[in-house]
């Protein structure tokens, strides 16, 4: 059909939008709406763009209520760094090395979410890591930091009109703690300590276009009672500090059966305290990680899309890349 040629040449416009990193669609606005005009058979264009933009941003959207949703992702990310090994003694450095570091990380995650009421849905992600460090030859395989999470929209969805949505989500330890390992002969799968966090997401449907944006804080609670020696010390106490981030980004509908998103995401996390047995004390520095997240959701069936994604780091501090997908499990009993 004319109108799949018409949407491969709207996605070079979109790439080129996104070098400039605008919300704002300046493409051939026109074309657009006559490929995705509502014809004879064809489901209403707005339910359409809705059903691929949540399954595309599934964060934005809720379950209807006594309904359910089992998900499947999978994620691959890649760290390299330049490890720096140094000792200060009386103002002079002794036994300087730089060590390239790079480590494997591949997330199996599922995740569950039920409708408690049409506005509120609570839910749940349990996630298996395995994890590789090249240089060390270092590798583990375990379940990482189980979450739950709560979704509320305050006011009822309008259609044109921005959708407000409140969230918040506890993370727990359950993965293999950084602050209790071996750290030159073992990998951790998890933070090491219980997080809570909350905040606020807008989305808006701009036919054909959904823009949204979330902002959010993290508290991350201390952990004391350790025993883990790190550079001849014994490590006690842990005080990670709190996070703020904020994203924000835009869905296109390259077709009924095809979107593409694209969204950017800046954090900020507070310095890290360790504390020693021997009352002092070191201090991580705060970091500023960005990162850049390209999505592509296709629809395979009338009730399934697979989203796959590539992010980029933008920072220092942030992963090189990243690379998931992500789909809906569907079978008997699960009523959607």
């Amino acid at each position: 059909m004319n109108r799949w040629v018409v949407r491969g040449l709207i996605l070079f416009s979109v790439t080129g939008l996104f070098s400039t990193m605008a919300l704002s669609q300046e493409g051939n606005v026109d074309d657009a709406r006559e490929a995705l005009a509502r014809q004879e058979g064809d489901e209403d264009s707005s339910k359409q763009l809705e059903e691929v933009f949540q399954a595309a941003e599934n964060s934005y959207s809720l379950q209807k209520k006594g309904t359910h949703s089992l998900n499947y992702s999978f994620d691959y990310t890649y760290t390299g760094d330049q490890r720096l090994d140094a000792e200060i003694r009386d103002g002079s450095i002794r036994q300087l090395d730089i060590t390239p570091s790079a480590t494997h990380s591949f997330t199996n995650a599922f995740s569950y979410d039920y409708g408690l009421l049409d506005n509120l849905t609570i839910g749940t992600r349990f996630p298996l890591v395995v994890k590789y460090d090249t240089q060390d030859e270092l590798s583990i395989y375990d379940v990482g930091d189980v979450s739950a999470t709560a979704r509320w929209q305050p006011f009822p969805y309008v259609p044109g009109k921005m959708s407000t949505t409140l969230f918040g989500s506890f993370s727990s330890k359950t993965g293999v703690s950084p602050y209790e390992i071996d750290i030159d002969e073992q990998l951790s799968t998890g933070s090491g300590y219980y997080s809570l966090s909350g905040g606020v997401s807008f989305s808006k449907v701009l036919d054909p276009v959904v823009v949204f944006g979330s902002t959010s804080m993290s508290y991350n609670l201390a952990q004391t009672g350790l025993d883990q020696v790190r550079g001849g010390r014994r490590l006690i106490e842990v005080e990670p500090g709190f996070g703020v981030s904020g994203s924000g980004g835009f869905a296109y509908s390259l077709s009924y059966d095809l979107s593409l998103s694209i969204s950017a995401q800046v954090s900020y996390n507070d310095e890290t305290v360790l504390t020693f047995a021997d009352n002092s004390q070191a201090v991580a520095q705060d970091q500023m990680t960005g990162f850049l997240n390209m999505s592509l959701g296709t629809r395979i069936s009338d009730t399934m899309i697979v989203n796959t994604s590539l992010g980029i780091g933008l920072t220092e501090d942030a992963p090189d890349f990243s690379l998931g997908v992500s789909m809906p499990i569907q079978f008997s009993g699960l009523k959607e």
